[in-house]
């Protein structure tokens, strides 16, 4: 495999497209893209997102401590796009895409009802870095679509139609390659192997 040099910069790719609601009080409800997010911590369980302070959202955000994260979807892909590329200073972003206002349950801002899970945070750091700044959150609640449950109340999000962002396009998630743990977890013995299990001396003389 032949490389060649790149100068240092941001290709830790692909990475979860999300849209960010934000807003409550003096502050008009808004939406902004995110693709600099991420899980930090599970015990106590910790997101970030890292904003630009020219962001319309950004001050909002600094001042409320709170937003919440909606994952996107195949169907959201548009809607998601256009909230990252329009400012919240000129357009309602609700109105113009029709996205509904759901309330949240822990935090005052509204959730986006057409998202299949919504992450809802409150703030508890904010580190300026350079070009962008980062909010650390807490994730106070999670709000899932029901058709996300399988019987045994497990949450199956491969039905949602997540997309990912990579290198400036949008990717639709593909097929499952394995489960968390499946490279070292034991394959389950077929009925070949239980007859040698049960006649061990039948199967002895190439051993």
């Amino acid at each position: 495999m032949e490389k060649t040099d790149f100068k240092p910069g941001n290709m830790l790719y692909p990475l979860p497209a999300v849209m960010v609601s934000c807003g409550y009080g003096k502050f008009t409800p808004n939406i902004l893209t995110v693709a600099w997010t991420g899980t930090v911590c599970t015990n106590p369980p910790m997101v970030y997102i890292s904003v630009r302070p020219s962001r319309h959202s950004y001050d909002i955000i600094a001042e409320t401590r709170e937003f919440v994260i909606n994952l996107t979807t195949e169907e959201l892909a548009r809607a998601m796009d256009k909230c990252g590329v329009r400012s919240g200073r000129d357009l309602d972003k609700w109105a113009d895409l029709k996205l509904t206002k759901a309330p949240s349950k822990e935090v005052n801002c509204p959730s986006i009802e057409e998202s299949p899970v919504n992450i809802e945070c409150k703030v508890t750091d904010i580190i300026k870095l350079g070009s962008h700044d980062m909010f650390l959150a807490e994730v106070v609640n999670v709000r899932v679509d029901k058709s996300l449950l399988d019987d045994r109340n497990s949450l199956r999000l491969e039905k949602a139609g997540l997309i990912a962002y990579s290198h400036g396009k949008y990717h639709a998630l593909g097929k499952i390659l394995g489960s968390f743990g499946y490279s070292v977890r034991k394959k389950p013995m077929g009925k070949t192997s239980k007859k040698k299990m049960k006649n061990p001396k039948k199967h002895s003389k190439n051993a």
